[in-house]
Order: structure tokens, then C-alpha cells, then sequence
């Protein structure tokens, strides 16, 4: 990926608040309901740029153009794996923060619909610093405005991945749509732009994605789970826990020494109760360090007695790690832990490692590292995407 400029300061159209689009319509002699109108169609996925706005008036359209860029997204690489059911983006933005996006299709089977899941960021890299994550080794970036993290959504609507026609709404055709706040970030630690964010998604005149098809993953910052409880009752949450044992996870997720597993299980079990949304403990499975089966019992006595879930995650170990996965006879054995305690638990399908597609690792690359050899839908060359 060649380096670009970093682009002219025009402020992004996804980031601007309406009684600020507000003013300056009014300024330029059109209705406020305008601003509305003009917001509305940025966020709807089959509109690329300005232009396609074509219930604004083509002299407005033009001076959008002039005043705003379409999106906060300069440019993406994208990268194919899986036969073409999953697909990377690193998007530059306007300063040069590199993030990322994952979009990943899984096929109808036999009593299960086709799904597709958009894996999002919610930060400029990571101050959790969880030592076996690319993004937590890279350190932390800056946070993301609402319209960094939509537009990450949009990106894929406006590719050939996801471009679906001016018809599509999520949850109708093919099959369920999901998103998951599991990209780069802790989203509860920018907890303002990440709601307004999940707002704009849910939103039925823009992307309209049903709360219930909205994940937020934390690793664990109490505080917010309780204002989700609050303000967002009905989207999912995920707890990142990787360890049972509050010695063990002070390592893995350092965030532990503030909010231990007991706390952090405590809130979980507070918002299953108040929403009767069940709660995935997610658990990534590092080879003999918290695979084994003292600690399975451990994860079965956190799990057990409420709405959760467990979800087994094989490690996809980053460059220079210390671990390794776990390996498939130790998962099972594990998983069998759990199901024999009554716990629910899966193992998650391992996607996308032959373009790393685990948190932060395509950053990570085009930071230094040599890349992949695209896919054919994928470029080397940076892609503008929705640049005015």
C-alpha cells in the first residue's frame, strides 16, 4: 500500500452533527429539513458519493461536494481468504490512523441460514494491551468519531462484496446480517461515539440493522456494560474473559487488575438479568496456559447459573508471540468440560489466516511486514472509497 498525503481538511459529511449541516444549508439559502435529508442519504448503503444523492437538488449535490468529504475513509486495502467468504480492509483515514474491518459470509446449511457478520473497530489500536492481540502490541492510536466507525460498514456495502442495490435492508435477504464490535479497540472505553455509532446502524432511515443483530465486545470495563444496561438493552454483549483465574488474567488482559473476573462476570450476569439477552464469554485457547482442565472448571463455575455462553476461540497466534493454539484434542477436551458442567458452549470457525485476519495483524503488516498476495478481487494499489 503506497503512502498517500494526508488529504485537505474538508471535514467528512458521517461526521457532522445536523444542526452544524443545519447552519450551513440554511447559509446557502436551503431548508433545514435539509440537513436531515442529506444524512439520511449518506448512510444509506446504495449511495457511493453526493451524487447519488438524487433527491437533493443537483446545484446542493455539487456544493456538498465542495464543502464535504463523503467518507472518513481515504483509502482501503483489501485482502480474500476462504475462498471468497472472508474479506480484510485496512482503511487510511484523513491523519493517517490505519484501522480495520472484516466481512465474513457463512453459507446456508442444513437448518441454518446463510449469516453475514461485519467485524468493526471502535479505536485507533488498543490500550488494553492484551499481549497476545497484534492490536494491543501496537498500542493505542487515538478514539473514533461515529462516523469513522459507520463508515467502516459502508465500506462494504459500497464494494463488490456487499453492493446489494438500492432495495436492500438488513435482516431481509440473505440470511441474517450481524455486527460485532470486535475489531481494533475497547468500545467501551470510547463508550459516547460507539453508542451514537450503534444508534446510526439501528437507525431504519439510514442502515437500519436490528439492535439484536449488534454485538459490543468488551474486555471488561464494568462502568459501561452497566450503561449499556441502560441505554442499550437490547444489542448483545461479549466478554472478553481468556482466563478463569484473576492471576492468569491480570497477564492476558491487563485490564483485569482494575475490574477482576469476579466484577466483570458480576456486570455480565447484571445485564443478562435486566435485558434477558444472553452474554458470550468469549475465550481465546492458548496451548497449555489456559487450556487446561483445572481451568475449565474454573470457567464452568463463572458460566454456570445464568444467561451466558461460552465461545472457544482457537488462538491465531501474531508474529514473535510467545503461544501458540491450543491443540484441537486440548479444545475438545475442554469444550467437553463445559458441556458435561451444563454450560453452552461452541467453538469458533478459524477464518481468514492466510491474510491475518485476527485483530490488528493486516495493520501490523503494512506497518512493516511484507503482504499477502491479494486475492483477485483485492488490490495492492489504495482504492479511494467514497472520496468526494
Amino acid at each position: 500500500m503506497t503512502e498517500l498525503p494526508l488529504v485537505e481538511q474538508r471535514p467528512a459529511i458521517s461526521d457532522v452533527a445536523q444542526e452544524e449541516l443545519a447552519a450551513w444549508l440554511v447559509a446557502r439559502g436551503e431548508p433545514v429539513y435539509r440537513a436531515s435529508q442529506v444524512l439520511g442519504g449518506v448512510h444509506r448503503p446504495a449511495a457511493a458519493c453526493f451524487a447519488d444523492l438524487t433527491d437533493l437538488p443537483a446545484t446542493l449535490r455539487t456544493a456538498l461536494d465542495g464543502g464535504f468529504r463523503y467518507s472518513t475513509i481515504v483509502t482501503s486495502h483489501v485482502l480474500e481468504a476462504d475462498g471468497g467468504l472472508t474479506a480484510k480492509a485496512v482503511h487510511q483515514l484523513h491523519d493517517g490512523q490505519r484501522i480495520e474491518s472484516v466481512l465474513m459470509r457463512t453459507p446456508s446449511r442444513r437448518r441454518h441460514a446463510a449469516r453475514t457478520t461485519i467485524c468493526i473497530s471502535s479505536q485507533a489500536g488498543c490500550a488494553v494491551g492484551c499481549p497476545f492481540c497484534a492490536t494491543g502490541q501496537a498500542g493505542f492510536g487515538r478514539q473514533l468519531t461515529a462516523g469513522e466507525i459507520v463508515d467502516q460498514v459502508l465500506h462494504w456495502h459500497r464494494t463488490p462484496w456487499l453492493a446489494l442495490g438500492p432495495d436492500w435492508r438488513p435482516d431481509a435477504r440473505d440470511g441474517h446480517y450481524n455486527i460485532v464490535f470486535m475489531g481494533m479497540g475497547e468500545p467501551l472505553n470510547n463508550v459516547e461515539p460507539v453508542f451514537a455509532a450503534v444508534r446510526l446502524l439501528n437507525d431504519p432511515d439510514r442502515l437500519g440493522v436490528g439492535a439484536r443483530h449488534i454485538t459490543v465486545s468488551t474486555s471488561g470495563v464494568v462502568p459501561g456494560v452497566e450503561r449499556m444496561i441502560e441505554e442499550l438493552p437490547q444489542v448483545n454483549l461479549a466478554i472478553s474473559l481468556h482466563a478463569a483465574q484473576d492471576q492468569l488474567r491480570d497477564e492476558l488482559v491487563p485490564i483485569n487488575r482494575k475490574w477482576p473476573i469476579a466484577e466483570v462476570v458480576a456486570a455480565g450476569r447484571r445485564f443478562a438479568d435486566a435485558t434477558r439477552r444472553r452474554v458470550s464469554l468469549e475465550y481465546v485457547m492458548i496451548a497449555e496456559l489456559n487450556d487446561t482442565p483445572e481451568l475449565a472448571a474454573r470457567l464452568a463455575g463463572l458460566a454456570s447459573g445464568w444467561l451466558s455462553h461460552v465461545n472457544l476461540i482457537p488462538l491465531n497466534p501474531t508474529p514473535g508471540s510467545r503461544w501458540t493454539g491450543s491443540a484441537p484434542t486440548r479444545i475438545r477436551a475442554f469444550r467437553d468440560a463445559l458441556r458435561g458442567a451444563g454450560v453452552p458452549v461452541t467453538v469458533r470457525d478459524t477464518r481468514g489466516r492466510e491474510i491475518e485476519a485476527a485483530c490488528g495483524q493486516l495493520h501490523a503488516q503494512l506497518a512493516g511486514r511484507r503482504l499477502p498476495e491479494p486475492a483477485t478481487k483485492a488490490t495492492t494499489e489504495p482504492v479511494a472509497v467514497g472520496v468526494a
